[in-house]
């Protein structure tokens, strides 16, 4: 994929029956479907059942099982409540009559009321001053592990720029936080607010599990580190535009049992807190 009117070819499913959906996958260097691409479709479908303008402003999921990028995606929407203000769908996404992937998500209708929001962090370097992804393939790429060569050579919907560049040959524990710019590739201009969360929703899975290696990376790393989403939380606060480069700030607050806890805030460039995102992943050492 190398623009949003690719990625939204993925993301909006085909539709089956009133409550039923189908997609289909993409890989992003995995051998598995991204977490980010089922969540993404998963909203897809619960949005197709909202009759009454509702917005969503939350979700709650659950990675049961790896899913088979050859095989298309089932998800079948169950309504479980539309009341005064509120409306709530939970998603199954199945395939080959296995679930893998559950989904609860609650939508409100717009309303105004008090605001307040945490600020960004006032120091921290435009993209303009830092490399991309791409730029890092270019310059480095001949120095990199097999394994991240091959990941950074995936085109993508997505321009990534990281505020500090991690060497992986640098074998020293760092601090648990991130900062990530990033931006669309192609014209995002006219999508309107349930296709901008989708899209949202599909970036918010990329980099955040990494800041749980950070404190041990001395020794731990994705060579050796089984490393899989077990769950993923997400809150909409604002409406926003793809328009410019955006930042995901994240942080790692604990790992322990062989499970690493991320979370992060997603910012518009001139600050403005667009989402909150909570994700728990298994990093389980590898033996031998």
């Amino acid at each position: 994929m190398k623009s949003v009117e690719e990625l939204l070819d993925i993301l909006i499913l085909e539709k089956v029956s009133e409550h039923s959906f189908s997609g289909k996958s993409k890989t992003i260097g995995s051998p598995h479907v991204f977490g980010g691409q089922v969540l993404a479709q998963a909203i897809n479908a619960a949005y197709r059942t909202i009759t009454n303008q509702r917005k969503l402003h939350s979700l709650h999921s659950y990675f049961l099982e790896a899913g088979n990028l050859s095989l298309p995606i089932s998800y079948e929407v169950n309504i479980m409540r539309d009341g005064g203000s509120f409306s709530t769908r939970r998603v199954t996404a199945i395939q080959e009559g296995v679930v893998i992937f559950i989904l609860a998500a609650s939508f409100h209708i717009i309303e105004d009321g008090y605001e307040h929001q945490i600020s960004m962090k006032s120091e921290i370097k435009q993209p303009e001053e830092l490399a991309s992804w791409a730029d890092m393939l270019t310059q480095y790429g001949e120095f990199l592990p097999a394994r991240l060569k091959d990941f950074l050579e995936i085109e993508r919907p997505i321009e990534f720029k990281p505020t500090a560049i991690i060497n992986p040959l640098d074998k020293k524990n760092l601090p648990p936080v991130a900062d990530m710019w990033f931006r669309l590739k192609g014209d995002a201009s006219t999508l309107d607010m349930p296709t901008k969360q989708q899209v949202l929703t599909y970036i918010s899975d990329y980099n955040i599990l990494a800041t749980t290696l950070y404190p041990n990376a001395s020794v731990a790393h994705h060579g050796n580190v089984r490393m899989a989403s077990l769950d993923h939380s997400m809150w909409f606060f604002r409406d926003f535009d793809f328009s410019d480069w955006m930042l995901f700030t994240t942080e790692s607050p604990s790992a322990y049992g062989a499970r690493g806890f991320a979370r992060g805030h997603i910012y518009t460039r001139n600050g403005d807190l667009i989402a909150s995102v909570a994700q728990e992943g298994l990093m389980r050492p590898k033996k031998g």
